[in-house]
């Protein structure tokens, strides 16, 4: 029987096998960093790491084992801190490689790589098969996965990033997940361009699915072979959490639970909002919410134990298990 392939976390490499409940889209921090650095009296490095091992550790007290980070450039990622925290709390925490953008690529890769004034090669490829395969910045912590970002509408940015990250897994293997818009049902133009590119779409998750109850646009994303991800429990204000759970458990008695893996889209500190305003608009956007309220709305509505182990351990452990010839 062949062994379990390695998934690399920032602890170091796991097998697939071990990587037990998972919650498949979950950040540490989400920092605007050139800001951070510019107003210095709003970040203490200290007490922002302190709070996040705490918010951790009561993660890791439900039973969830291992986090996929998919915090990337643009989104002020930092894995060094990520391991200063990660090395008090015992949780695996994947990371990611690729970049956030809704609109344009970042100035350093503006001016040259394919359709530009200079031209060359795509930079943002070599840059993300480097993280994968060698590892993020001077930490030798290695990507697993690769994050591309699309809301509203494909830009040219947006698609230049997304043909990048195309072209890294298929040279390395590494699976994807799509920041998307359910509203605008983006997952579709997401599947077309990553399609296009040669991708097998089940390699691939289209992330905050769960925004959404309309079943027709969950359905197609479906039928062209990806997961969806039903991943921001507790964002209330974007979708009713009652509503989340009735289009889950729908999916699953239609027996697609090996098609959706779970998750909240929270964070220990997000600097997008003013101190205290997250906690008033969705106060129940954190780690222990799934497993403190959801799960047992889920069980309520008839989705099986087999069900929400297949949604929480088997999808991400094949999501990570690229697949044999």
């Amino acid at each position: 029987m062949p062994s379990s392939p390695e998934v690399q976390t920032v602890r170091g490499p796991v097998a697939a096998s071990d990587l037990g409940t998972v919650l498949m889209h979950e950040h540490v921090f989400v920092l605007t960093e050139e800001l951070r650095q510019s107003l210095p009296e709003t970040w203490d490095e200290q007490e922002r790491i302190a709070d996040a091992v705490t918010r951790l550790k009561a993660l890791a007290a439900t039973g969830v084992t291992t986090i996929v980070d998919p915090t990337v450039i643009g989104l002020g990622r930092n894995v060094a801190r990520v391991a200063e925290v990660n090395a008090q709390v015992d949780l695996d925490i994947v990371a990611a490689t690729g970049v956030y953008t809704l609109t344009d690529v970042p100035h350093f890769f503006q001016y040259h790589g394919p359709g530009t004034i200079l031209g060359g090669p795509e930079a943002m490829t070599e840059l993300f098969v480097r993280e994968l395969t060698v590892g993020i910045a001077d930490t030798g912590i290695r990507a697993a996965f690769l994050k591309c970002a699309i809301e509203n509408e494909l830009t040219p940015g947006v698609e230049r990033v997304m043909r990048a990250v195309a072209q890294a897994h298929l040279r390395t293997g590494a699976p994807i997940t799509v920041h998307t818009s359910a509203q605008a049902r983006t997952g579709l133009v997401a599947q077309d361009i990553l399609r296009s590119e040669g991708v097998d779409l089940a390699a691939v998750v289209i992330g905050h699915s769960g925004d959404t109850a309309d079943l027709d646009y969950l359905h197609r994303l479906i039928d062209n072979g990806s997961y969806v991800g039903m991943d921001r429990f507790g964002l209330d204000i974007l979708l009713p959490g009652d509503q989340r759970v009735a289009t889950v458990a729908k999916l699953a008695g239609e027996g697609f639970a090996d098609r959706m893996v779970l998750s909240h889209d929270a964070s220990c500190h997000i600097d997008w909002f003013p101190p205290g305003v997250r906690e008033q608009i969705a106060p129940n956007w954190h780690y222990t919410h799934l497993h403190d309220e959801v799960l047992p709305a889920l069980r309520s509505a008839g989705v099986t134990e087999a069900q929400l182990t297949t949604m929480l351990v088997d999808n991400p452990r094949r999501y990570f298990t690229p697949p044999t010839d």
